[in-house]
């Protein structure tokens, strides 16, 4: 797939700004911080309604305006679709295909793919792991859109039942109501938390075959890159009096049994806190090298590597799901040949080049290897002028 005819109006950097993408290779060469990220953080929205850069919406917005509007004309195969985003200061975020009514934002989602490499992945292997939490998300998103409602749902069960717990905080012994009320809030967090998990789990089962070769492809296979789930619930006790250690292959059912079980027998500790000790909210990805934890362990070549083979990854998982000629994601490239070796920078671009569409950004052509030069864009302070 690509996106030809991308019009951003009050997005960011920009005022307005039409620019006429190619299928292939687009290469936005400029100094930083003159709007090329802008450029394809935009093109990540369409596919994502999130940004890599933040963690809300509000900074989108061009300084003074109350809302942004993006608009991409996408090429799937053989059908053509218009696409219309309208990101508003306070209000529901609503979306348009084909010029048709407004729907709300997320009714888009799947129909944009994207994958995006940008130095912000370093987090994936250096951060905190809401990053690998949103990572496996937004693939499961991609894949499922419906998911999309389950991840909602859950985070507003979880807000409420924390602001429940909050609310009766230390209490020794709880009213009928009281617990009536946190009862059918610990059913809803297990089941909407159990149908999370095993959908992380589902893309994890896809990923970790393709991210062990792209690592081994990256690093000259000098150690093994492998990821395995940690849940809240590892180390909790079953109905069989087993520790939990692997959810891989338990239902659906059974992991929301789980999750209910051990809520249950961790009463007075989530009262004593006020908040919800177990579920998807509380889970992570471990990443590791050989026999040790990627991080704090790996070193800055083997970080760069572990992230790019995550995303290398989920461009394959993609291709999977829909493997008809002119379905593939658009690749995305944000600044990153400029943090990598000439090793690693040249195995990169020779993988991804032969993509339908390649998105590149970079502050001098220079910084671009032969493998990805093609059609360039100069960008200049609320400008992009083809060359």
């Amino acid at each position: 797939m690509y996106i030809s005819q991308l019009s951003l109006t009050s997005f960011r950097s920009y005022v307005q700004a039409d620019v006429q993408l190619a299928p292939g290779i687009n290469v936005l060469v400029g100094p930083n911080g003159v709007g090329k990220t802008n450029i394809v953080e935009a093109i990540g929205y369409l596919a994502n309604l999130s940004s890599h850069r933040v963690s809300n919406d509000a900074p989108l917005l061009h300084f003074g305006s109350e809302r942004a509007l993006i608009r991409g004309t996408l090429h799937r195969g053989a059908q053509s679709t218009s696409l219309e985003v309208e990101i508003t200061s306070g209000k529901i975020n609503r979306a348009r295909i084909n010029r048709a009514n407004p729907v709300r934002a997320r009714e888009i989602l799947g129909l944009v793919r994207t994958v995006l490499f940008a130095p912000e992945d370093l987090s994936l292997i250096k951060g905190d792991p809401s990053n690998r939490r949103r990572f496996l998300d937004e693939m499961l998103i991609s894949l499922r859109p419906i998911e999309a409602g389950t991840k909602n749902d859950y985070e507003r069960i979880v807000k409420q039942r924390n602001a429940l717990l909050k609310s009766i905080r230390g209490k020794s012994k709880l009213n009928s109501s009281q617990e009536n009320t946190l009862q059918a809030w610990d059913m809803q967090l297990a089941t909407c938390g159990a149908r999370l998990i095993r959908g992380r789990l589902m893309v994890l089962a896809l990923l970790r075959p393709y991210m062990e070769a792209a690592y081994a492809d990256l690093a000259d296979g000098k150690k093994h890159a492998d990821a395995v789930y940690r849940s809240s619930l590892e180390g909790e006790i079953d109905e069989n009096s087993l520790p939990v250690k692997n959810l891989q292959g338990l239902t659906q059912d059974e992991i929301r049994d789980l999750l209910l079980s051990a809520i249950e027998a961790n009463r007075a500790r989530e009262l004593d806190r006020g908040i919800s000790l177990f579920g998807p909210h509380r889970d992570d990805l471990t990443l590791t090298l050989g026999a040790t934890p990627a991080k704090g362990y790996a070193s800055h070549g083997e970080t760069w590597s572990f992230a790019l083979a995550l995303r290398l990854a989920a461009y394959r998982v993609f291709g999977d799901d829909d493997p008809r000629t002119g379905s593939g994601p658009i690749l995305i490239l944000d600044d990153v040949f400029a943090e990598l070796d000439a090793t690693r920078r040249d195995r990169l671009a020779h993988i991804v080049a032969g993509a339908e569409q390649v998105l590149v950004t970079a502050a001098v052509a220079a910084d671009v290897p032969e493998a990805l030069k093609g059609h360039f864009f100069m960008v200049s302070p609320g400008q992009v002028s083809d060359v």
